[in-house]
C-alpha cells in the first residue's frame, strides 16, 4: 500500500491528504474530459431555424433559454443564460455548428442552478459549455442527448463574440415591468433623474403595462435612452408576484426578475463600464458628489480591485406629503410625484435595510438582486454618508406618526433641472393635455 511502514500520526495524515489529492486531481481531470467537445458529424452546412423571442422552450425538457454569451474569463465557453426544473434536468449539451470546416460539435453541458431560487421549482441557470479549440461558433443549439439531428433544433445567437469599447458609462437594469404597469409620473421622474446622475441607457424586461406607460415608453425609445427586452414569461411559467414560494403551484417568482436581471448584466458586459441593478422606483442618490461618475471614480479609488457595490435602501412613504411641488400640471397624470415624499423611514432594529448595486459587468459570474452570488474581486458596501437608494413606495413601518420619520431633502437638489426634463417628456408626449 501507499501508506504502508508510516508509523506516526502527522505521516499517515499526509500521506492521506496527498492520496485525496490525486484523487481529487484524476476526477476534475476525468470531468473536463468528458466536458470535451466531440466532432458528431462532419460536411454539413449549419442549419436549423434561428430563435427570436427572448424566452425559448426546449421541447419536452422543462428548459428555458434566454441568450448564450461568449465567456473567455476562466476558458473558451459559451454561457447560456437559462430557466431550468432544479431537479428535473439533469443533463444538456450543446450543439456547434462550425461553418469554416462544416463540422459539428457536441460539448456536455455544466447545469449551474443560481442559489438563490426561494424555494421556487424552477430558477435561474447557468448552462455552460466549453467550445471546440478551432472554432468561433456563431450560434448554438441546446439538446438533452448528444445523438440527433441539429437541423431539428433551434439555433441561438452567441453574443459578446466580438470585444467591443464601452459606448456607455452607465446602464441601469429594470426587472421586470409586470401587473399592468402605470404610476407614470414616478417613472418618468426615475428617468430623469438617472440622465441627470450620468445614465445613457435604461433596459426594461417588460412583461406588461398600461397604455399610457406604452406611449412613454415609445419616447424614450425613439430618445435612444431605453432598450425594451420582451418578457413573456407567464407564457411558459405560472409566475408569482412574490419572491418567496409560497406552495401555491407557481414556478418562479417575482416574474423571473433573477434571470433577467443576469441576462442584463451579460447582454451589457462589453458596452457599459458599470450596470445599475435597481427598480423602477429606486433611485441611487448621491451625497457628497453631483453625479455617479463622479462618486464610482471616487469609490473605485478608496475600493481597488472592487467590481461591486452595494447601497443601501431607504423607504419614503408615498402615504406622507410635503406641501412642496404640488405642481398642477402634473396631477392628472398617475402615479406618484417624488418630489413631495422627503420624509424616510428610520432603521428598525434588528433589521438589515436591503442593499441594491451597481457592478462592473465584467467582474460578476452571477448575481441575486440583493448581492451577488459569485463574482471576481470584493464587494463593497457604501457608507450611507456617500450615498442612500431613494425608494418611494408604500410604508414598511406603517404605524410610525409622522414626527418619528426623518426629513430628507437630498433629492431637492435636483428639483429644477428635474421639473424642467419631466414637464418636456409631459409636454413630447402630449400627458399634459389630459388636464
Amino acid at each position: 500500500m501507499l501508506c504502508a511502514g508510516k508509523k506516526s500520526y502527522f505521516a499517515a495524515a499526509v500521506c492521506i491528504i496527498t492520496v485525496t489529492s490525486m484523487l481529487a486531481v484524476s476526477y476534475l481531470r476525468l470531468q473536463r474530459l468528458s466536458h470535451q467537445p466531440k466532432v458528431i458529424q462532419e460536411g454539413r452546412r449549419c442549419r436549423g431555424k434561428i430563435a427570436n423571442s427572448t424566452i425559448t422552450a426546449l421541447k419536452g425538457n422543462k428548459t428555458f433559454i434566454i441568450s448564450p454569451y461568449f465567456d473567455d474569463r476562466e476558458g473558451k465557453v459559451t454561457r447560456l443564460i437559462g430557466i431550468v426544473h432544479h431537479e428535473d434536468v439533469k443533463q444538456l449539451y450543446c450543439w456547434f455548428c462550425c461553418q469554416h470546416n462544416g463540422k459539428i460539435y457536441v460539448s456536455k453541458a455544466k447545469i449551474d442552478v443560481h442559489s438563490d431560487r426561494f424555494g421556487f421549482p424552477y430558477g435561474a441557470a447557468d448552462i455552460v459549455c466549453l467550445e471546440p479549440e478551432n472554432c468561433d461558433p456563431t450560434h448554438v443549439s441546446i439538446h438533452q442527448s448528444p445523438h440527433g439531428n441539429i437541423d431539428q433544433l433551434p439555433r441561438f445567437e452567441i453574443k459578446n463574440r466580438k470585444a467591443e469599447t464601452f459606448s456607455v458609462d452607465f446602464t441601469v437594469c429594470i426587472s421586470a415591468m409586470f401587473g399592468n404597469y402605470n404610476n407614470v409620473l414616478q417613472f418618468i421622474q426615475s428617468m430623469e433623474m438617472y440622465k441627470i446622475l450620468g445614465v445613457q441607457k435604461v433596459v426594461i424586461y417588460k412583461n406588461n403595462c398600461s397604455h399610457l406607460m406604452e406611449k412613454v415608453l415609445k419616447f424614450y425609445i425613439e430618445e435612444g435612452t431605453v432598450e425594451i427586452i420582451p418578457w413573456p414569461i407567464n407564457s411558459h411559467l405560472r409566475v408569482s408576484s412574490k419572491w418567496r414560494f409560497m406552495q401555491d403551484g407557481t414556478h418562479i417568482g417575482y416574474y423571473g426578475q433573477i434571470t433577467a436581471l443576469n441576462d442584463c448584466i451579460y447582454r451589457n458586459m462589453e458596452r457599459s463600464k458599470f450596470v445599475v441593478l435597481n427598480d423602477a422606483d429606486e433611485i441611487i442618490l448621491p451625497l457628497k458628489h453631483p453625479n455617479w461618475k463622479t462618486m464610482m471614480n471616487s469609490l473605485q479609488e478608496q475600493n481597488p480591485g472592487t467590481g461591486v457595490f452595494l447601497f443601501e435602501n431607504h423607504i419614503f412613504p408615498e402615504t406622507v406629503s410635503s406641501r412642496m411641488f404640488n405642481i398642477s400640471s402634473w396631477n392628472t397624470v398617475p402615479g406618484v410625484n417624488i418630489l413631495q415624499h422627503v420624509y424616510r423611514e428610520p432603521d428598525r432594529k434588528d433589521v438589515i435595510n436591503p442593499r441594491k448595486m451597481i457592478v462592473d459587468p465584467r467582474k460578476v459570474i452571477q448575481t441575486s438582486v440583493h448581492s451577488v452570488l459569485h463574482a471576481y474581486g470584493n464587494s463593497a458596501k457604501v457608507p450611507m454618508d456617500v450615498a442612500l437608494i431613494y425608494h418611494c413606495r408604500k410604508a414598511l413601518q406603517r404605524d410610525l406618526p409622522r414626527e418619528s420619520l426623518i426629513r430628507d431633502t437630498t433629492l431637492w437638489r435636483y428639483n429644477s433641472s428635474l421639473i424642467m426634463n419631466v414637464n418636456k417628456v409631459l409636454s413630447q408626449t402630449m400627458l399634459q393635455a389630459q388636464k
